[in-house]
């Protein structure tokens, strides 16, 4: 391990000083196209215009342009974490990062919190939440699937570059295994995260925030009508997040042509103390959204 390695900024994921052997660059070349290349002496990434040795590289900075054999410049950078997510391996879907970074915000992660996530999946989000909550903190990672969880642990042990002291990963499903330990937040990304209120509503600390992530319409009527239902948190909150990229060249600054549009739904709400009613949030539902189709809980309060 080398120096730079072995300081608090490892610990996050960020490693800084010279480009050494068994750590990953990026690679772009001059159309924007990017290459994760893992750096071994002697080794040549070959591209369609020759190859670049990994020499040039190694014991360098990074921020650096190297001509490939066939002459074409590429940029060489380490990877930010929204590079290692998008293009980890995975075994589950990964959260992307404008939702990761609506539920860091929205859920209010800070140094030394406790947390609890589930799933895991492939390890993008448990990725953030070990980088904000540091080494002071806690979090646990619940994962049903033992695969899902190999996968999760092979990507964070990656990117930290060792097993990071502050997560626990436990493979099981949460209602059935779910620990005692009190939490501050809890992250659920899961199919039917409603089914799992009960349990995390019992470790959940009064004030503690509650964020689901979920993919359809169906699942966010389900979600937020049991949360209003099961009582004891605050009125659920529902967001998404489109990013669209612009184009700015000169006088012609016009949208991109590609934007990362629907990912999934973000559910918040906040854990009031025990016993605790919040006031009736006034609401009218409009004609038919509880009618005779209708199969999720209602409301009960008005």
């Amino acid at each position: 391990m080398s120096e730079a390695d072995s300081g608090p900024a490892a610990l996050s994921g960020v490693r800084t000083g010279p480009l050494v052997a068994g750590e990953r660059v990026t690679l772009s070349d001059p159309k924007g196209r990017r290459h994760s290349v893992l750096l071994a002496p002697g080794a040549v990434f070959h591209t369609a215009k020759g190859g670049i040795a990994h020499d040039d590289l190694i014991g360098g900075p990074e921020g650096v342009v190297v001509a490939s054999s066939g002459g074409t410049d590429y940029l060489a950078l380490r990877p930010l974490l929204e590079n290692f997510t998008v293009t980890m391996p995975r075994g589950a879907a990964v959260v992307y990062p404008k939702d990761a970074a609506q539920i860091l915000m929205g859920t209010d992660i800070f140094p030394g919190a406790r947390v609890l996530e589930a799933g895991a999946g492939s390890g993008a989000l448990t990725c953030a939440l070990l980088r904000a909550i540091g080494p002071t903190g806690r979090l646990y990672s619940y994962e049903r699937r033992e695969d899902f969880a190999a996968i999760a642990r092979r990507n964070v042990t990656t990117f930290f570059g060792r097993d990071h002291p502050a997560w626990e990963l436990r493979v099981g499903d949460l209602v059935e295994s779910i620990g005692p330990e009190p939490v501050d937040r809890v992250v659920l990304d899961m199919l039917a995260p409603w089914e799992c209120l009960p349990a995390v509503a019992a470790v959940l600390q009064p004030g503690g925030v509650l964020c689901c992530y979920v993919a359809t319409t169906p699942q966010l009527s389900n979600t937020v009508e049991t949360i209003r239902a099961y009582g004891g948190f605050t009125e659920p909150e529902a967001t998404e997040s489109i990013v669209r990229p612009w184009h700015v060249e000169g006088l012609a600054v016009r949208p991109g042509h590609g934007s990362t549009g629907h990912t999934g739904f973000l559910v918040f709400a906040r854990r009031l103390a025990p016993g605790v009613v919040a006031p009736a949030r006034k609401r009218r539902p409009a004609p038919g959204a509880y009618g005779e189709n209708y199969t999720g809980p209602r409301p009960t309060r008005g």
